[in-house]
């Protein structure tokens, strides 16, 4: 009664044990890539998804194998044959290590030693070692765990399968209580202590080039790794290289035979330094809309988004008034509307924040935390200070929604301390039983974001 994953003879095949639970053989489908397909209609003799997706299925007592070319699943897998229980190691991941950077590119040596498989696990390998008696994989995914992390063994080496979203990973192996990077994996950064983890990008974006079947190197290059080219490859007759890439705005271009092309299906295009690029949009896309002011000539929007360029984000004109769509990376950001030359905040938006004395309209853009006060139905302002804004008085305005303040924000994993104002009295969060006390003996809320 056991479920096994194995990769053999370029094949991938999945042998299920009917006599297993349901859900040990849906995990199984799951991390074999078998779509739309599912114990239950499995055991009722239901193969028509698995095979709509080009797998080969037999069954036989309480035996039903699939079996599929390798080819056609991922061209990234594994060559050495291996066996996975349907034991799986689980965990929901947290990106970017640190979030900020701009893009990354893996690089292996003698082989890869993680890949992504067609379930949308990330799969870690360390090659041998077959006589440990105990091997872990540690860490910032699984916040440096010398428990979470236990590999399956292999017959060449040991796994393990998690769930990432795309950025860039620090991690080690724990082989016997001893810690090492991957051998496999020319990444590598300083931990601030002297010792070095290995670095690896889960991908988000690939580059494609159509036609050119007949040229010898193509290659792409961006502001996004100051303009350092990346060699594509052909693959059913277009070209393409993956990488990750954080949220923001790109000129890019393409290099044919030794010659600069923008991308023929990209329209956005952007000239810079007297060469025209292409200009790739990664992030949310955000509406900007001020009602009113039909009688104004040009109306532009400016915040932290576009270094307070007053000139650069126009917006266009309608019946009521004027409307822009930008994309926007994760963050916190202030703006205001830009009015023939006229700075004002949104007057349709009640988040504001003041410093120095000027007033600027507040911006979450893929917010992860939602602070909530209840009642206070009678206040005039409530407004939100912590050490994210140096516990500035005049904070962050929440809006007043029914019988609560309401305020949404993009948090950094970490600790934070805070407070409410209410019409300019300090008050702990009442809904927060977690808190702390301060030098003034008043106490701050504490807020933890994973």
């Amino acid at each position: 009664m056991r479920n096994k994953m194995v990769m053999q003879h370029g094949r991938l095949v999945l042998i299920l044990d009917t006599r297993t639970s349901k859900n040990e053989i849906d995990s199984m489908l799951i991390a074999g890539g078998v779509t739309g397909q599912t114990a239950e209609m499995l055991l009722k003799g239901d193969y028509a998804a698995a095979t709509k997706n080009g797998w080969n299925v037999k069954a036989k007592k309480n035996i039903i194998e699939l079996d599929r070319s390798l080819a056609d699943v991922n061209e990234s897998q594994q060559l050495t044959p291996y066996l996975l229980s349907s034991n799986m190691y689980k965990s929901n991941g947290r990106p970017g290590y640190p979030s900020e950077v701009a893009f990354g590119v893996n690089s292996f040596a003698n082989r890869v030693s993680v890949h992504e498989l067609p379930s949308g696990l990330t799969r870690f390998f360390i090659p041998g070692n077959t006589q440990a008696k105990r091997v872990l994989l540690s860490g910032n995914f699984n916040n440096w765990s010398t428990i979470k992390g236990i590999m399956n063994r292999t017959d060449s080496g040991w796994v393990a399968d998690i769930r990432l979203e795309p950025g860039k990973y620090a991690y080690k192996f724990i082989v016997n209580g001893n810690w090492t990077p991957d051998l496999n994996n020319n990444l590598l950064e300083d931990d601030g202590l002297g010792n070095n983890n290995s670095i690896y990008y889960r991908y988000n974006y690939t580059f494609k080039l159509a036609g050119y079947q007949s040229a010898k190197k193509i290659s792409v290059s961006g502001s996004f790794n100051k303009w350092l080219e990346l060699a594509m490859r052909q693959k059913d007759g277009v070209w393409e290289t993956s990488l990750y890439l954080h949220d923001g705005i790109y000129l890019y271009h393409f290099m044919v035979n030794g010659s600069w092309i923008t991308d023929p299906a990209n329209k956005m295009t952007q000239m810079q330094n007297k060469q025209l690029s292409s200009v790739l949009l990664l992030g949310e896309s955000v509406t900007f809309k001020l009602n009113g002011y039909t009688n104004a000539h040009k109306v532009c929007v400016a915040g932290g988004f576009n270094n307070w360029d007053a000139d650069m984000l126009q917006l266009s004109k309608t019946a009521t008034g004027w409307v822009l769509s930008y994309t926007i990376s994760a963050g916190n950001y202030q703006y205001k509307f830009i009015v023939d030359g006229q700075a004002i905040a949104d007057p349709a938006n009640p988040h504001q924040i003041t410093t120095d004395g000027k007033t600027n309209s507040f911006l979450a853009v893929r917010s992860n935390h939602a602070f909530i006060l209840k009642g206070y139905s009678s206040a005039h302002t409530v407004r939100l200070a912590g050490d994210f804004n140096n516990w500035n008085e005049q904070g962050y305005t929440l809006e007043h929604r029914g019988d609560q303040w309401v305020i949404n924000m993009r948090l950094k994993p970490g600790k934070y301390l805070y407070k409410f104002l209410i019409d300019g009295k300090w008050i702990l969060d009442p809904g927060n039983k977690i808190w702390e006390q301060n030098q003034y003996g008043t106490g701050n809320s504490v807020l933890w974001i994973e």
